[in-house]
């Protein structure tokens, strides 16, 4: 069939195959093309690892490292040739195919990762093929979990917290600058979305890997995080999403005690803002976003997840030395965005931003390239007028 996307509020209902497999394609290049990273790891686990910061990491691990990989996600496949597969699902497939053709172990487990079972078949597959990890990369994005001991179900939410908050955003389908209100969480909401978003299932998989004996002495493990500037901080930080990454942050400095004394780390790593499947559901964000993308593309310092991943692997965790951390204790990818430079002209932007100039003063038209190409569209040198098999 001929796939052409399909856009229903922040996600897109169809997938490209061969788009998808290009971009994954894109990446492994551009890791192929940097220096190996000599003091890399070799068993790698990435839970949460079909798109973005999680798929990123598989690639610079198998690819920047030679490591081994299994990776866990959650991804649906097509429907008798008439829905499409994911493209967290075309991007697995894709990894998949072009390690074995490398000649690096692969291993693709598609299943709740919160659940007893799936986390049994990660440890089946280390145990057959690995050993022990070395590397627990945790990025999952999920908005629910069922917690496997007690069967509840939880669903995050995406709100302030305290009071109301109101500010601009962007309207994706018109272009315009919009006015949002969000109403404020309940305590209810926000003890949900810790318990999805949170560090506990975090924990549970350095738990499961520990108790079969699979965590190497000296193993790394790393979540990812944001922090962002203060115009986001009444939605993230300081809203529902923030109360979940200060659980997974203090889960972080449990995780590293408890590593420390078999010589091993636990680490969370602060990311740049990008165009996510996650992220674009946030209202307020993207129109960060958009003006981000202007500023650090005109000073030369634009990011995909794919550089920041490198530099997170080449320049911070695998360089022999201690790994550099903030006051905090967490490794800071987000630098060049939080350059005080960068920041000073987004806030400027920020201010002055409207819908009639929103497109000089923001790269609304990035924005929309960077959304389309998570689902493989929009990619160099496929041809999206061919007959594809979804």
């Amino acid at each position: 069939m001929i796939v052409a996307p399909k856009i229903r509020g922040f996600i897109c209902t169809t997938a490209h195959p061969v788009g998808c497999a290009a971009n994954v394609r894109e990446q492994i290049e551009y890791v192929q093309k940097q220096p190996k990273i000599n003091n890399g790891p070799k068993n790698v686990l990435v839970v949460g690892s079909s798109n973005g910061y999680g798929l990123a990491s598989r690639i610079v691990a198998a690819f920047g490292c030679g490591a081994k990989t299994v990776g866990v996600f959650f991804e649906k496949e097509s429907e008798n040739d008439k829905r499409t597969a994911t493209a967290g699902w075309y991007n697995s497939v894709a990894f998949d195919a072009e390690a074995k053709k490398a000649g690096l172990y692969s291993k693709n487990i598609n299943g709740d990762a919160f659940s007893n079972e799936i986390k049994a078949e990660a440890i089946k597959a280390i145990k057959e093929n690995m050993g022990q990890v070395d590397l627990l990369i945790y990025s999952l994005a999920s908005p629910r979990r069922t917690d496997p001991k007690t069967g509840i179900l939880y669903k995050s939410t995406l709100k302030p917290v305290g009071a109301p908050y109101t500010n601009k955003s962007i309207d994706f389908e018109t272009d315009g600058i919009i006015s949002v209100t969000l109403p404020s969480a309940t305590p209810e909401e926000v003890a949900h979305t810790v318990a999805v978003m949170g560090g506990e299932d975090w924990e549970l998989w350095v738990e499961a890997l520990e108790k079969e004996g699979l965590l190497a002495p000296n193993a790394v493990t790393v979540a990812y995080s944001y922090v962002g500037p203060a115009v986001t901080h009444a939605v993230y930080r300081s809203g529902t999403i923030g109360a979940a990454k200060d659980h997974l942050e203090a889960t972080a400095r449990k995780l590293d005690e408890r590593l420390k004394k078999k010589g091993g780390r636990a680490f969370i790593s602060v990311n740049k803002a990008l165009v996510t499947q996650s992220s674009s559901a946030i209202p307020f964000i993207p129109l960060y976003f958009t003006i981000l993308m202007k500023v650090m593309k005109d000073k030369g310092l634009h990011e995909e997840c794919i550089h920041q991943m490198t530099r997170l692997f080449a320049e911070r965790l695998y360089t022999g030395k201690a790994v550099p951390v903030d006051e905090e204790g967490r490794i800071r990818v987000d630098d060049w965005e939080m350059r005080d430079d960068v920041q000073a002209e987004v806030a400027k932007i920020w201010q002055n931003v409207s819908s009639e100039n929103v497109k000089a003063l923001a790269d609304v038209k990035g924005y929309h390239e960077g959304f389309l190409k998570l689902f493989g569209f929009g990619v160099t040198d496929v041809d999206y007028n061919a007959d594809v098999k979804i």
